[in-house]
């Protein structure tokens, strides 16, 4: 990238000064290297693993480990390219500023505005579960005031400070690695039977109809189910951007991702499958029967519910708490382009973009609201539908973004970038090729067309306002 990637009308991405000129040292506001190191762990493992591991296991068998796998190949290539962009430039609102940058103002308003679109779903997922937790656990408090009050707790977390964002999330991530890093390590010694009373079950593998009792195929199908539950890894790379040294933070985000990923979610599934015959999982109706919890069982955990309700509780905390600054970086980031309300600019002394954050709130209370006072109407579950496709629109993206880029470089910048795509630009076409395959096997399910066609109709929404955008920039640029 060198001096292809700039600032956009004299200020970064995010507003003002670029975070690789204020990111000073020991900056109380920045987020320091052990925020983004958990957030970068942390920040992709939620109820998909906890409780959906357990469907993908029982559609495919033992080659879902095979899924996974595939799925955070393809996940470890956008974040490579992504990463490329970022140590050469590091920007608040990421990949949205380099496809302005490397595609153009269209690109970013489509991409920019489908992640955040994407966030207020999730905002609205998470604290509707969150508040149906509370519910649960304390009866006399209404879901829908559960959810209000986890909504406004993480507002006020954000509101005060990036630094508080990340401590809050720090530990909220740190009790999600630490139960699958136990989950893992009792795993092993279970599998092998060096637990108590334990058998060796490595077996379990292959011996109920075989690693792929449903073919090959059907762990080529199951990456359509995965590779959605790991869309979040592109918040570190944000994050870093807000860190104390924001080249290194990105550098080392973009790096271990996929050993993270292959850890995590490669790891538990397999420890999943060769603790439990994959065709003994009962559908995940519930934390009781999450292959999490079953497992935990298994290795005698006393009160294993509780335990595996407590950490998904945790984990539906730490995507309230990372959604939040995700979307508002975003929002605020297409504001300083000229690509949302002016408004949505305004920043606290902290650096807190203030307004995008509480109108990012609102857009997850409509939601939730909706879904308490008319769950039938099927406006939730068009927003949950509608931003399916998000993470393949990112994904492509960015993966077209780092071509241009790379294209536009000139052999001394090239050289000079301190972190590279391998084999550019045929890892490219692989991830097209991916988002392709996925794209066709959506098709062939009723949830999957639900989704594609919901997702269509928020992209074709957008772009019937990109006109009216394009004026408003126009005259911006005018101005200037």
């Amino acid at each position: 990238m060198g001096s292809t990637v700039h600032r956009g009308n004299g200020s970064s991405a995010a507003g003002g000064s670029g975070p690789s000129e204020s990111a000073g040292s020991g900056s109380p506001r920045k987020l320091r290297s052990r925020h983004v190191t958990m957030i970068t762990l942390g920040g992709i493992i939620g109820a998909s693993l906890f409780v959906g591991s357990g469907n993908v296991i029982r559609s495919v068998g033992p080659a879902a480990v095979l899924s996974y796998l595939i799925g955070g190949l393809l996940v470890f290539l956008a974040m490579r390219m992504l990463g490329e962009m970022a140590a050469a430039r590091p920007a608040i609102g990421s990949f949205m500023e380099y496809a302005r940058v490397g595609l153009g103002d269209w690109a970013a308003y489509l991409v920019g505005w489908l992640y955040w679109y994407f966030w207020v779903g999730v905002l609205a997922y998470e604290s509707v579960l969150g508040g149906e937790t509370l519910h649960g656990w304390f009866p006399a408090i209404p879901a829908w005031a559960g959810s209000f009050f986890l909504l406004a707790l993480f507002v006020g977390t954000n509101l005060i400070s990036v630094r508080t964002f990340g401590e809050v999330e720090f530990w909220l991530a740190s009790i999600k690695v630490i139960a699958i890093v136990v989950f893992l390590g009792v795993g092993v010694l279970f599998a092998f039977g060096l637990w108590p009373h334990a058998d060796f079950s490595v077996g379990n593998l292959w011996q109920h109809g075989g690693f792929a009792p449903h073919g090959y195929s059907a762990a080529l199908t199951g990456v359509a189910l995965v590779i959605f539950s790991y869309f979040g890894t592109e918040i570190a790379v944000m994050a870093a951007a807000e860190s104390e040294n924001p080249a290194k933070g990105i550098r080392q985000a973009t790096s271990t991702v996929i050993w993270r990923i292959l850890l995590f979610f490669v790891g538990a599934v397999l420890v999943i499958t060769v603790v439990i015959p994959w065709n003994e999982l009962p559908v995940p109706s519930d934390v009781a029967h999450a292959p999490f919890t079953l497992v935990f069982s298994r290795y005698g955990v006393p009160g294993a519910a509780m335990v595996m309700q407590l950490i998904i509780f945790t984990a539906v905390l730490s995507v309230l708490n990372s959604g939040l600054y995700s979307a508002s970086r975003m929002f605020a980031a297409l504001a300083d382009q000229g690509y949302a309300p002016r408004v949505i600019r305004s920043r606290s002394r902290s650096g807190v973009p203030v307004m995008a954050l509480l109108a990012s709130t609102v857009g997850g209370v409509v939601a939730t609201i909706v879904n308490f006072a008319a769950p039938d109407s099927g406006v939730f579950d068009f927003i949950m539908n509608s931003a399916g496709l998000v993470a393949l629109f990112v994904y492509v993206f960015i993966a077209l973004t780092q071509m241009n880029l790379r294209r536009k470089m000139s052999p001394e910048e090239r050289d000079s970038l301190a972190l590279k795509v391998w084999l550019h630009p045929v890892l490219n076409y692989v991830l097209f090729a991916g988002v392709a395959f996925v794209l066709v096997v959506m098709l062939t399910t009723p949830d999957g067309r639900t989704q594609v066609w919901t997702s269509l109709v928020a992209v074709v929404a957008l772009i019937l306002f990109w006109p009216v955008v394009r004026r408003g920039l126009k005259r911006r640029k005018a101005d200037l």
